[in-house]
């Protein structure tokens, strides 16, 4: 009876083989899940916070070495350029682990607005907007990188800008997160809804 009865016991499932298989399953959906494409609002927000990190990096860096650094935003492409000045010009950035280029996905849109009235001549961002540069074909390289529309300098100043990051779909009010700098260089994260008040 006794024999029967332990060999009965021994045919079901432990409580640690039972637990084992549920933290297994839960392993194998996070896996899943992880490899599912995120929402546009996501992927706005994962954006725009990385954008942030990499400019108080740069900023940092900036007034650490003593270079100066800029951003380009191409809003047709969707996409956002990091570069670093040297004596030649402006060439791209090459810090460990902070891409040149960043393409944001098709779902997502980023725009750029330049604060205060020395920015906002686009001018001076232009090829041939000030200067005729076929006069100086010869100084310069064809291939030459666009210059950046916001300087980072070794001083701690940045250009004051706000760039929005929202989906395709949304409204750049109410659905943007949104990286600006202030005029004193400090540069901050707003949150869709939030304003430059309550940060």
């Amino acid at each position: 009876m006794h024999q029967r009865y332990s060999n009965r016991f021994r045919a079901g499932f432990t409580l640690l083989e039972i637990l084992l298989v549920l933290v297994l399953v839960s392993l194998a959906s996070v896996a899943v899940i992880s490899t599912l494409p995120t929402s546009a609002k996501d992927e706005s927000k994962i954006q725009a916070k990385s954008l942030y990190q990499r400019l108080l990096l740069i900023n940092e860096e900036a007034m650490l070495s003593g270079r100066d650094y800029g951003l380009r935003v191409d809003e047709k492409k969707s996409a956002y350029y990091l570069m670093t000045l040297e004596t030649e010009g402006w060439k791209k950035l090459n810090i460990d682990q902070i891409p040149y280029e960043t393409k944001l996905e098709d779902s997502v849109v980023i725009a750029l607005s330049l604060s205060g009235s020395t920015w906002d001549d686009d001018r001076l961002f232009k090829p041939g907007g000030l200067f005729d540069d076929d006069l100086h074909v010869d100084l310069f390289e064809k291939k030459k990188l666009p210059p950046p529309q916001i300087f980072i300098v070794s001083s701690g100043e940045v250009t004051p800008f706000t760039v929005s990051i929202y989906p395709q779909r949304g409204d750049e009010e109410q659905d943007a997160w949104k990286v600006i700098a202030k005029e004193n260089g400090q540069i901050v994260l707003l949150a869709p809804g939030e304003s430059l008040d309550e940060s």
